[in-house]
């Protein structure tokens, strides 16, 4: 019943439209698929860094030092505002799914800094998965929040796979379609400067 719960609480919160999903769905749309799953992959990895530090309660910081989280927001945003820019500059090439190797190394690269500078995902983890720990189960509390929170961050992973195969057959429609590569490349680019955009806006308040 404990697993019950647990699994169905992870899979509303990870099907719940957020940030991340946004991020996958703009990384496939500008780059193609290649990039998308790259982008999912490194979100994935970024993602076990807090797994990690919730188990490790160092993610508890985050509360106790409200300059941390709001200047982990501030480097996020940046950064997002950043690889908007980018995308939005860069043009399309005519095999838009071919991502060329240096690219496909700053697309994984990029996906795990955005994670691993998401206060908001350590906060998460802090906060969701001590529901469902057991004190009194043999197993440690830290080794359970830890096969809990690897099993989140699957269970989320999961929900950005569905956005790059949702998103990569409307890319190439609307390649075909209309021919719009580099709309679609600009609107990449316009929601990743969005989410950083409305970031900087939060830490700002």
């Amino acid at each position: 019943m404990q697993w019950a719960a647990f699994i169905l609480a992870a899979l509303g919160f990870a099907y719940l439209p957020g940030p991340a999903m946004l991020y996958t769905a703009a990384q496939t749309l500008g780059r193609g698929r290649r990039a998308g799953w790259l982008a999912v992959m490194g979100v994935h990895m970024g993602c076990y860094v807090h797994v990690v530090a919730a188990a490790l309660g160092l993610a508890l910081l985050f509360a106790a030092i409200p300059p941390a989280y709001i200047a982990m927001k501030i480097i996020g945003g940046l950064y997002l505002l950043w690889m908007g820019l980018r995308l939005w500059q860069q043009g399309i090439r005519a095999h838009g799914d071919e991502v060329p190797l240096a690219t496909t190394k700053r697309v994984l690269r990029d996906s795990f800094l955005v994670e691993v500078l998401n206060p908001k995902t350590a906060l998460f983890f802090v906060a969701f998965l001590p529901q469902f720990v057991q004190p009194e189960s043999a197993m440690p509390v830290a080794w359970q929040l830890l096969w809990l929170g690897i099993a989140t961050n699957a269970l989320f992973s999961s929900a950005d796979v569905v956005v790059v195969l949702l998103a990569s057959p409307l890319r190439e429609w609307l390649q075909k379609s209309h021919g719009s590569s580099r709309l679609i490349q600009r609107f990449g680019g316009g929601v990743l400067m969005g989410l950083g955009g409305n970031t900087l806006a939060q830490a700002a308040r």
